[in-house]
C-alpha cells in the first residue's frame, strides 16, 4: 500500500511541480510566494502535521540541516519566513522543465565532481545573501538510509568561513516516515518535527563536527522518545518555542 500511494504522490509531485513553475516564469516578483503556496499543497495532500521547536533566527544567514527525505525541502519552504536559496545538485537544475524550479528562484546548483566548481558558488552564496536571502544547505550532500548522519562534507565549512555567515542548525524529524525514496513509500497522517537549534560558533576550528554531533543527539533522542514528547533542546536556549502546524 505505501508503494502504491507513493507512486500516486510522485505523479501529484511532478505535475504540482509543472504548475509553480509556470506561475514562476509569469511573474517574477512573486517566486518565494507561489512556492509557499505550492508547499502547502504538499503538506495537505500527504496530511501531516508540522511540529515546530524552538525560533529560526533573524540573524542567520545559513541554516544546515540533516537530509532525509524530499519532505525535508518541502517543510521548510512551507514554515521558514526567509527566502530560502537552496543548495543543490547541478544533476537536478538539468532536468528539463522540473530544472526550473532551482534555477527560476536563484536557487545555487554545484557540481559535486568539481572541487573548483566552489569558487562559482561561493560568488553565488554571496550574492544571495546580499540580496536578503538566507542559504539552505544539506551537508551531509545526500540522503541517507539509516539513522545515523553521514559525514558532513567541508564545503559547509569552506563557504560559511570564507564568507563569515551565521548559522543556525535545523533538525529534520520523521520526513523520511512520509517519503521514503529509498524504499519507495509513502504514508499520509504523520507528524513531522523541526528543531531549531541555537547559532553555531563557527570560531571553534571544529564547530562543524560538533554540530554534526549535537543535531545526532537530537536525531537519538527522538528515537527513543514517545511520538508526542519533544526532543530536549533546552541546552543553551534561552527561551524554546512550540508552534503547531495541521490541516486548516
Amino acid at each position: 500500500m505505501g508503494k502504491i500511494k507513493a507512486i500516486i504522490y510522485y505523479i501529484y509531485f511532478v505535475l504540482s511541480v509543472f504548475v509553480v513553475v509556470f506561475f514562476m516564469a509569469i511573474k517574477n516578483s512573486s517566486h518565494r510566494h507561489f512556492r509557499r503556496i505550492w508547499a502547502k499543497f504538499q503538506r495537505y495532500f500527504l496530511r501531516y502535521k508540522i511540529e515546530i521547536i524552538g525560533t529560526p533566527d533573524e540573524n542567520a544567514n545559513m541554516v544546515i540541516l540533516n537530509h532525509q527525505s524530499i519532505i525535508d525541502i518541502v517543510v521548510m519552504e512551507e514554515i521558514h519566513k526567509a527566502n530560502l536559496s537552496w543548495i543543490a545538485k547541478k544533476e537536478i537544475a538539468r532536468i528539463p522543465i522540473i530544472g526550473k524550479i532551482i534555477t527560476l528562484p536563484k536557487m545555487i546548483a554545484i557540481d559535486r565532481s568539481n572541487p573548483r566548481d566552489l569558487v562559482r558558488v561561493l560568488h553565488e552564496v554571496k550574492d544571495r545573501i546580499e540580496n536578503n536571502r538566507v542559504i539552505a544547505m544539506f551537508p551531509e550532500g545526500t540522503r541517507r538510509k539509516g539513522d545515523k548522519l553521514l559525514k558532513f562534507q567541508t564545503g559547509a565549512k569552506v563557504i560559511t568561513e570564507k564568507l563569515k555567515l551565521k548559522v543556525q542548525p535545523v533538525v529534520l524529524l520523521g520526513t523520511r516516515e512520509i517519503l521514503d525514496s529509498h524504499n519507495f513509500c509513502a504514508n499520509f497522517f504523520g507528524n513531522v518535527k523541526v528543531v531549531y537549534l541555537p547559532l553555531v560558533d563557527t570560531t571553534d576550528k571544529d564547530w562543524l563536527e560538533k554540530t554534526r554531533s549535537k543535531m545526532q543527539e537530537i536525531l537519538d533522542e527522538n528515537l527513543h522518545e514517545d511520538s508526542n514528547e519533544l526532543p530536549d533542546t533546552n541546552e543553551n536556549l534561552n527561551e524554546t518555542k512550540t508552534d503547531k502546524i495541521s490541516e486548516k
